[in-house]
């Protein structure tokens, strides 16, 4: 399967970001934004996967974060070490006129392709549907609700998935800073160091196993018609 991250028109921008859009780590404040970080273990094996989330026009952290459960303002597994932020154009899509979220009937307009999501609307709509969801690991996990998000944002076959997603944030997410950097990869590090000097190339065979089993049973459970789709561009 194609990794396209690249699944329409929506651009990445750090360069003329108004005061709305401005990123504040400190804050946990990352409006309009793709964030990621380590997961405890896992990452430590796998230094590419990791949990997902999406910051509200606000910059407030959404993520699907357990069963039935979508966590607000409170990122499931600590600070925000990567993030790839969108475009004020694509995030500001205009709401309702009052500036409340768009009615039911506003709603059924953008689902049959007379209208489009804000960011905010579909990040609402994305939030609604995963309330209702079993969490899974490798099925129903938070980087299908991002994709999810994406999906409706750009309304019809968008094509993002589960595999691009993850993607795109190990390709163009930026890191938050040097010290994120560390605590994302010194543990793989050691473990990589560990392994190899009591394992040696038994280790090396079962990491490329595990690579291997992953990515086939994502790809597996991914439609390959979905590479075909036309793309969300990005800024190099």
């Amino acid at each position: 399967m194609d990794l396209d991250t690249e699944p329409k028109a929506m651009m990445i921008e750090h360069d003329h970001i108004p005061n709305s859009l401005q990123i504040d780590p400190t804050r946990a404040r990352f409006p309009c934004c793709i964030v990621w970080t380590p997961l405890p273990v896992i990452s430590w094996l796998l230094p590419f996967v990791g949990h997902v989330g999406v910051g509200r026009e606000d910059g407030v952290i959404v993520d699907f974060a357990g069963p039935n459960f979508v966590s607000v303002d409170n990122f499931t597994f600590g600070p925000v070490a990567r993030y790839l932020q969108i475009t004020k154009e694509k995030c500001f899509t205009p709401q309702h006129p009052s500036g409340a979220y768009r009615t039911e009937e506003e709603y059924r307009l953008v689902e049959s392709g007379r209208s489009h999501y804000s960011w905010d609307d579909a990040l609402k709509k994305t939030t609604q549907e995963y309330q209702k969801q079993t969490y899974s690991v490798l099925t129903c996990n938070c980087h299908s609700f991002l994709a999810n998000h994406l999906n409706r944002l750009e309304s019809q076959a968008s094509g993002w998935n589960v595999v691009n997603v993850a993607a795109l944030i190990m390709f163009k997410g930026k890191w938050v800073d040097t010290p994120s950097m560390v605590r994302s990869y010194l543990p793989f590090m050691v473990v990589l160091f560990m392994g190899i000097t009591f394992g040696g190339a038994n280790f090396l065979t079962f990491l490329a196993f595990v690579v291997f089993l992953l990515f086939g049973w994502l790809t597996r459970k991914e439609n390959p018609a979905s590479a075909d789709q036309p793309g969300i561009h990005f800024d190099k």
